[in-house]
């Protein structure tokens, strides 16, 4: 029996589901990630996930995937050793090299965006790097350089927010006009084979030495893939740290004015885009005990909306494409209850003006949501959304994007 491993590098945590030919999970496992800036506790996980995976179910993976934080980049020298700090997905201190950027992008050009993996390799050259001998890596990427041995190999995913275009599948022109010269990767369709596990990792962890490690995907990709979607006009919200937003479409739609792009998924596309309003914000003013005590104490039948827009910092990159724009969580509320339910308004209606802006730019009308991630579970919450968005709204088939990537490797690909 063929076991696929889908393991999936989030902000705060490593997943791995284990999976057998017909979707059933055979093992799974969480551990902790106390800093998402280190390739250092990247590797240190993923040794140790695999090292607690049962021999017995080890002997029978013969596929393994992976799915990283998108745009989220490090560079690293010929031997796949890191040379550079980590810059995670959300990191924009870049921005300021947009202008220089614009002058070999074309003008909306999804890379002229402030955290896209373009502007932070200018961010590099600027540093005083010489690129000419390194290689920029996906997070993904170098994850699955550890396992097949493999430098500079990528997915049209990750691949996206760096500049390739997955309708040509290539690398655009004006990409040999740029000021530097660096090993970018090989850009190949995600799930595809890239090589067998390397001699000595199978042999440390017991794992088949014909095991397959496959092109990786990013992480709401991968949830996306799992949820269960399928039809023109699905869309799936993950509900983690951030807010993302994914829908099936006919139409290839990019519009950095908005944020909004697209993945290539087979012959069709996933039409989206990322809020940095979510999770992480809850976070930070409740605890899990308080979500969870005073969400049941809501009303969802008796609208609240104060007009927030819950941030933790200036800056938002969709449905509304502004650095500089502020949180607005003011009046707050003395009663806690009354707080929760307008954050979580004011993020169902921030989630409905993002599938609006994708309809306004020509995707499918939507025709029902599927949820993923930690706020899934928040039956008070989905009672809000669906109320806002007008359309049903359900938990997905299967939670973890551990489970899509590892359903991708084991397709080997989508076509």
């Amino acid at each position: 029996m063929g076991l696929s491993l889908g393991l999936d590098f989030g902000t705060s945590a490593l997943k791995g589901i284990v999976i057998d030919p017909q979707g059933q999970t055979q093992y799974q496992q969480r551990l902790p990630l106390a800093d998402p800036t280190s390739p250092q506790q990247w590797q240190a996980g993923l040794w140790q996930l695999l090292g607690a995976i049962p021999a017995n179910v080890c002997n029978h993976i013969h596929h393994i995937g992976i799915a990283g934080t998108s745009g989220t980049v490090l560079l690293t020298d010929n031997t796949g050793q890191p040379v550079a700090p980590v810059l995670m997905y959300n990191d924009h201190q870049g921005g300021f090299l947009l202008p220089e950027l614009k002058h070999y992008a074309p003008e909306n050009h999804l890379v002229c965006s402030a955290t896209s993996s373009l502007v932070k390799l200018f961010w590099y050259h600027h540093q005083g790097i010489n690129l000419r001998d390194k290689y920029l890596l996906h997070q993904a990427d170098w994850l699955g350089f550890l396992l097949h041995g493999k430098l500079g190999i990528s997915d049209e995913h990750n691949a996206l927010k760096l500049g390739y275009d997955p309708g040509s599948r290539t690398y655009p022109n004006w990409f040999q006009n740029l000021p530097f010269a660096v090993h970018l990767p090989q850009v190949l369709i995600p799930g595809t084979p890239v090589s067998r596990i390397q001699p000595s990792i199978a042999q440390q962890f017991h794992l088949p030495p014909d095991c397959q490690i496959h092109a990786g995907t990013t992480d709401s990709i991968a949830a996306f893939l799992a949820s269960g979607a399928q039809r023109i006009g699905d869309g799936v919200t993950s509900l983690g740290s951030t807010l993302v937003l994914k829908l099936l479409s006919d139409q290839r739609i990019d519009d950095p004015r908005t944020g909004v792009y697209s993945h290539r998924l087979g012959n069709l596309w996933l039409v989206g885009g990322a809020s940095n309003t979510g999770g992480a914000v809850l976070q930070h003013f409740f605890t899990k005990e308080e979500l969870l005590h005073f969400s049941a104490q809501i009303d969802p039948n008796i609208p609240l909306d104060l007009d927030y827009y819950p941030l933790l910092k200036p800056g938002e990159r969709f449905p509304i494409n502004d650095l500089n724009l502020a949180p607005r969580l003011d009046p707050r509320p003395e009663n806690p209850v009354q707080f929760l339910h307008a954050l979580l308004t004011a993020m169902a209606r921030i989630e409905a003006q993002g599938y609006q802006v994708l309809q306004n730019l020509g995707a499918p009308p939507l025709q029902r949501v599927f949820t993923s991630g930690g706020g899934s579970s928040n039956s008070t919450w989905q009672t809000i959304r669906q109320q806002i968005l007008g359309v049903p709204v359900c938990v997905s088939a299967q939670q973890e994007a551990a489970w899509g990537v590892a359903r991708l490797a084991q397709s080997d690909g989508v076509a």
